[in-house]
This record gives structure tokens, C-alpha cells and sequence, in this order.
């Protein structure tokens, strides 16, 4: 994963490095196409959205669910380094109240990459008019920011996506 950053990665003589899988199928295209000033504007951290191909997200990293959002479309993983990822379905997607979403854990689950974490109806969300582009946000590191790398272009579920360079 991510044979591109290697030379960049061996350069480093301190820091913290982080490998992001990507949690979902499809599209990765950078924030500012998120239909959302919120995520289009970096407001909620870097990251980048992902246009799913199919309805399930899945654990990008080993970790644990921090939180998840009652109406199962979005929660928010930490890694053992402590960096929070949240991971957001769709767009305006909590006016469904829940509904075409299928959680497979619970706010302090143990995670394993690559499980499935919660299954959605695409074709709900877009019937219901709303935007399924689905945001992958690092909203929690260090008092420094990290330096926020990712791939864009057709990805794959599992495959690297997002790379995080942290100072120690």
C-alpha cells in the first residue's frame, strides 16, 4: 500500500505514520466536492469523500468505534495512536432517521480492518433525493496538525486511500 509515499516514509527520522484503507467501493474525489460547506470547507478536518459503488462501509485500519451516531450513518473510529477518523454516509442523511441503515457494532467495539461496520440502502438515500458521497474526515490528532495525504480515482475497499504523516 501506498508504494508512492515509501521513499517519503524512509526519509522520516521522527513522526508518526498512519495508513488508511478505504472504508468503501467507489469514486475518492477531494472535499471540495462534497456537496456540504461543512466537509467541502475542511471544517470537520482533511480527508476526502468517497461516491459509493455499493452500501457498505468497512473498518479502513484495526481500532476502536468511538462513537456512532444513533441513526447509523456515520460514527467515528480511533486508532491506537489516537487519530479519530469519522466516517459519514451520505449527505443530509440523518433526516432519514435511520432508516436503510444496518449497524454491525456499538459505541467501544474492538474493530479488525476490513470488517463490515454498517451496510446501506443506496438506492434509499438517492430516492429520498439525498447525496450519497460519503466523507472520510481525520478529525482528531495531536495539538500539530498532520500532514493529510490522499489518493484520489477509483478505489477499491480495503485498498490504501489516505496516508497520515504525524509529528512525535
Amino acid at each position: 500500500m501506498f508504494s508512492k509515499w515509501r521513499s517519503k516514509k524512509e526519509e522520516l527520522r521522527t513522526g508518526h505514520i498512519i495508513e488508511i484503507a478505504a472504508p468503501i467501493s467507489g469514486q475518492a474525489v477531494p472535499l471540495i466536492e462534497v456537496p456540504d460547506e461543512t466537509f467541502a470547507g475542511g471544517h470537520m478536518g482533511k480527508g476526502l469523500a468517497i461516491e459509493p459503488a455499493e452500501g457498505k462501509l468497512l473498518a479502513p485500519f484495526d481500532g476502536k468505534v468511538a462513537h456512532i451516531v444513533k441513526s447509523g450513518h456515520a460514527l467515528i473510529l480511533e486508532h491506537a495512536s489516537g487519530m479519530q477518523l469519522l466516517l459519514h454516509i451520505g449527505i443530509d442523511t440523518v433526516s432519514l432517521k435511520g432508516s436503510g441503515f444496518q449497524s454491525h457494532v456499538g459505541t467501544g467495539d474492538t474493530v479488525r480492518a476490513g470488517q463490515i461496520l454498517i451496510e446501506f440502502d443506496l438506492e434509499a438515500i438517492r430516492s429520498a433525493g439525498l447525496s450519497a458521497i460519503s466523507p472520510v474526515i481525520v478529525t482528531s490528532m495531536e495539538e500539530t496538525p498532520p500532514e493529510v495525504e490522499c489518493l484520489y480515482g477509483q478505489v477499491t475497499a480495503g485498498a490504501g486511500l489516505i496516508l497520515i504523516v504525524a509529528s512525535q
